[in-house]
């Protein structure tokens, strides 16, 4: 009996054994195949069929880029280069890009004063976009608006220093008489900042403009893709408060300001853009003082601002119905005053629940943009369409300058979406 236990004993194993391999098929390149591409008989038939259009395009584009011409001054000497071959004229992308990008009109010594505004707008948007950064960051933020209309614009540096004394003054008093009525905080700050501004304009002295550091650039003179990211970053950021402002005034208890807000949002969301930019074009001017000339630039950012925020209130007004009503009874449960509940509770969740439609409304925003050129504008689609095309060196080149333009639109617009994406994952709070 001893034996056989001993026997026994002896082949027991101490050590786990380790784990086989997975077969070849359930790892590395092949299982992602398998699972994304051939799962069933549909999807590969589906693959195969989109595999076979995407040879068929590249067969007859990949020709096309692979022998562009990139060094010659004229279309006829594009034509002469191919010899009958099939490629693409990227010369005109290397002989008008500065028009492409800044205008035809802009000086082109000053090209690094709108360069030096894109790269300061990064730095002013980054404490706003990653909320991760240092809040003193947002000083520059507040800053530079003035900063950037001074840069591009050029001119005397009173103007936008007024303006931003104007906001300072705004400001103050609205912290300092907001926190008892928010009505009186709100009319306060707006007669502050207007008595700054009209005190402070009389004192700019006749000869600053002469005497600018910068040489004033009228706004006739901006154009091609610069002009496309002004009217988006400006029409954009002012757009969302706004948007803000009329979705809440929307859900009012007080029926003036409620019906003010509902017949705003209906009527522009009722008008086609390009009807708001003729209107900019044409009879904005009437509605200001006759001896005012108001720069076209404002009344096309005026009226494209009025159209987004419409859009942009309709999506927040979506974001503040979805929260559940106990949000509201609770902000008043703890004593929070009407300003402090929406600062602090509903329109925090609210905007996390709307950033899908806010990220939509400001991708087509920046795309509209485009349309300023049927009111003589020239930004890049009014370049391509007026002095490029029109000209008799490049007549009858398009693909490659629509081709520009739109790789151009989707980097941005790529942009922007991949970081609403990550925002969301960033926000994302609920248990999954």
């Amino acid at each position: 009996m001893s034996d056989q236990t001993s026997t026994s004993v002896a082949f027991v194993a101490k050590d786990t054994i380790p784990p086989s391999p997975p077969p070849g098929r359930e790892t590395g390149i092949v299982k992602w195949l398998r699972e994304n591409l051939f799962s069933n008989i549909p999807n590969s038939i589906l693959t195969i069929v989109s595999l076979y259009v995407i040879f068929i395009v590249l067969k007859n584009t990949m020709p096309w880029i692979v022998n562009g011409v990139w060094t010659t001054s004229s279309l006829s000497q594009c034509r002469e280069v191919l010899n009958g071959e099939t490629g693409a004229c990227f010369s005109v992308l290397t002989e008008r890009w500065n028009q492409l990008l800044y205008g035809f009109k802009y000086p082109v010594d000053q090209y690094w004063r709108p360069n030096l505004a894109l790269l300061l707008m990064i730095v002013a948007a980054a404490p706003v976009l990653f909320f991760d950064l240092p809040r003193k960051l947002l000083l520059f933020t507040a800053v530079y608006p003035f900063l950037a209309y001074w840069l591009i614009w050029g001119g005397s540096v009173y103007v936008p220093l007024i303006a931003l004394l104007g906001f300072v003054a705004a400001t103050v008093v609205f912290q300092t008489f907001g926190k008892g009525s928010f009505a009186i905080g709100f009319f306060g700050a707006i007669v502050a900042a207007f008595v700054v501004w009209m005190v402070g304009g009389a004192l700019i002295p006749e000869t600053a403009s002469e005497n600018a550091l910068l040489s004033p650039v009228p706004s006739r003179d901006l154009g091609g893709f610069m002009l496309n990211l002004m009217l988006g970053a400006t029409c954009v950021s002012l757009s969302l408060p706004i948007g803000i402002v009329l979705a809440l005034g929307r859900q009012s208890d007080m029926p003036l300001i409620k019906w003010v807000c509902v017949i705003f949002i209906e009527f522009v969301r009722g008008v086609p853009l390009i009807t708001l930019l003729f209107v900019a074009s044409v009879m904005l001017s009437y509605f200001f003082p006759p001896e005012s000339s108001v720069d076209l630039f404002l009344r096309v950012v005026i009226m494209i601002t009025m159209f987004a925020s419409a859009y942009i209130a309709e999506v927040i007004r979506g974001g503040l119905a979805a929260l559940p009503k106990g949000q509201y009874e609770a902000a008043d449960s703890i004593g929070l005053a009407y300003p402090q509940a929406m600062r602090l509770i509903i329109l925090p969740q609210a905007l996390k629940i709307s950033i899908p439609g806010i990220v939509n409304v400001a991708v087509g925003l920046f795309k509209d943009t485009t349309l300023v050129s049927v009111i003589s504008m020239f930004d890049l689609v009014g370049m391509i369409r007026g002095p490029i095309l029109a000209s008799t060196e490049w007549n009858g080149v398009y693909w490659e300058l629509l081709g520009f333009a739109a790789l151009l639109f989707f980097i941005v617009c790529y942009g922007i979406s991949q970081y609403s994406q990550w925002l969301e994952r960033r926000l994302a709070t609920d248990h999954r």
